[in-house]
């Protein structure tokens, strides 16, 4: 036998995470499984900051999130917007995935860079499931942003008050949330739900606090979804469609949500569309056929839906102001602040319009035009200071 002790190749870990990242964002689950094997690290970051975790949750890939998760992948690591896989899976609407970052340990009062925790966003968006699930694991259900608004306040301003996010409030309400809580210009998501006149998130506030009797009907539907048993939601679904009182869009709304939850995106488009042929004006139904093509990546498809909507009806500000959150998503920042343009031009005062303009404008590198835009903000609300932190630092960007 040799004297000599055998070296063994040393693991340059650059290389190894750098591979992790590779395989994640291909998307190959063996290949991420055999770089841990031999010594990647698993908190390896891309040139924005971000963790391998943060770009399987991204991609919406549980099975590798899973894996990373198990490896001991922080789900708190903040990239360079101080987002976190655990945000990122709450603003993305990716309970599962979120789920598996608050088993893990998620810091549950983290926010975003606007102060949002992960009830903020989801209740925006009209993410169902993850506005049931993040009371439940003890996110905070009255905290305020940055901008000034409550998770309800949220869904009643930027919701439309329709199927949706009437259960979106619903859930809100149920959870302990304020009616009452004011924005800062001192008004209630009671008082804008009035003003809106939208009547189901009414009947939302209006039931709050009543004894409930044994859910029947349409409320056992409800609570069937909200306790995740979706199976059971599908059988109530059926065992009241022969009513004759029953609304023709409800069924078609619920089924195509069920099925949506359950990835079948091209049966639930199926569902909406015969909604829509129904009653061609129920609105609605454009941003659930919009959020299934977004979904199933078909992004310019889940476009044409808002624009046929927003031709609908182009002075409501629902579809557009949605429409532009997709193109933020997709890097379309020009057609964004164009976007953001028309809605100012129907409402000036309205303080977040200008900042989410703002916010495009810096990510175009147009740094003199994201200043007047924030500048508007702070004219309307001079005291925000997310406004002047935002100024400051486009002024640092332009310098």
């Amino acid at each position: 036998m040799s004297s000599h002790h055998q070296q063994l190749p040393s693991i340059d870990t650059e290389d190894t995470g750098a591979a992790l990242l590779d395989a994640v964002c291909a998307q190959d689950e063996a290949a991420v499984e055999r770089l841990l094997r031999e010594g990647a690290p698993v908190d390896h970051r891309d040139a924005r900051g971000a963790t391998a975790l943060l770009v399987a949750v991204q991609a919406n890939n549980l099975a590798i999130a899973q894996c990373l998760i198990d490896a001991g992948s922080d789900v708190n690591a903040r990239d360079g917007t101080q987002l976190t896989p655990y945000l990122c899976a709450a603003a993305n609407g990716f309970h599962r995935i979120l789920r598996a970052t608050i088993d893990a340990g998620a810091d549950l009062r983290s926010v975003n860079r606007f102060g949002g925790t992960s009830l903020l966003p989801s209740s925006e968006k009209g993410y169902l499931a993850t506005v049931h699930l993040c009371p439940d694991a003890g996110v905070a259900v009255d905290h305020v942003t940055m901008l000034g608004w409550s998770a309800l306040l949220e869904g009643v301003i930027l919701g439309d008050g329709g199927r949706l996010y009437s259960d979106v409030i619903a859930a809100l309400v149920s959870a302990g949330a304020d009616l009452h809580l004011p924005d800062r210009d001192g008004r209630s998501a009671l008082m804008h739900a009035q003003s809106l006149e939208h009547r189901r998130v009414l009947q939302a506030f209006a039931a709050a606090g009543n004894s409930q009797a044994p859910a029947a009907g349409l409320d056992l539907v409800r609570q069937s979804i909200r306790d995740g048993r979706y199976d059971a939601a599908s059988d109530a679904l059926a065992d009241i469609a022969v009513s004759h009182d029953f609304d023709p869009l409800d069924r078609h709304y619920y089924r195509g949500f069920l099925l949506a939850e359950s990835g079948h995106w091209d049966e639930a488009l199926d569902e909406y569309r015969r909604a829509l042929a129904l009653e061609p004006g129920a609105l609605e139904f454009y941003f659930y056929t919009a959020n299934c093509l977004r979904s199933a990546k078909r992004a310019d498809e889940a476009l044409r839906e808002y624009d046929t909507a927003i031709a609908l009806h182009p002075q409501a500000p629902f579809d557009r102001y949605h429409k532009s959150n997709y193109l933020r998503e997709l890097n379309r920042h020009e057609q964004a602040a164009a976007e953001m343009d028309m809605l100012l031009a129907q409402e000036p005062r309205r303080y977040d319009f200008s900042f989410h303009k703002a916010n495009s404008l810096r990510a175009l590198g147009r740094h003199r035009e994201a200043i007047a835009a924030i500048e508007n903000a702070i004219a309307v609300d001079p005291d925000n200071a997310l406004y002047h932190a935002h100024k400051a630092q486009s002024m640092a960007l332009l310098s």
